[in-house]
């Protein structure tokens, strides 16, 4: 029975995620630390950027969560351990899929990625902090969704 709490700890934790890194981009990427995001949107020659830091802030409370956790034995391992797989999902889809920093899963028929990475472009698509959409990481729109199924369809007829 543990394994089944502490396993729903970790998924609940993972989809918490989703919603505060929506918040902290939304608010304060796009807000009070926007000339720390800003190279993010303009993007400069070199491989690493200043936004590049924002994932030692994610970090923390995850450390947090796994050190408290093993100190004291409790759900906090579960917590940490939720907050480092959506901080490993979103640095595969962001810095991977999406921008291509590793030349790896460049070509995808899969619906749900590609309206993931339509969203990201849409939110690229604003290079100054207001005005942006699609916050969000893993979680794909609706309508984008249903894009990218009839591309999809359209495609598969065309075949």
């Amino acid at each position: 029975m543990s394994f089944l709490i502490n396993a729903g700890i970790v998924l609940a934790t993972f989809i918490a995620m989703e919603g505060v890194a929506w918040f902290a981009h939304k608010y304060i990427m796009h807000g009070f630390m926007w000339w720390f995001h800003e190279d993010h949107h303009v993007h400069e020659p070199g491989f690493f950027e200043k936004n590049d830091a924002f994932f030692l802030i994610f970090a923390v409370p995850s450390i947090y969560c796994f050190i408290t956790g093993t100190l004291n034995g409790d759900f906090r391992i579960w917590i940490g351990l939720g907050i480092l797989l959506y901080g490993i999902c979103y640095s595969i889809v962001h810095d991977i899929f999406i921008h291509q920093r590793f030349k790896w899963l460049r070509k995808t028929d899969n619906v749900y990625l590609r309206a993931i990475r339509k969203a990201h472009l849409l939110h690229h698509k604003h290079l100054g902090p207001e005005n942006g959409e699609c916050f969000g990481m893993l979680w794909a729109p609706r309508k984008l969704l249903k894009e990218a199924r009839a591309q999809r369809t359209s495609k598969n007829r065309a075949q």
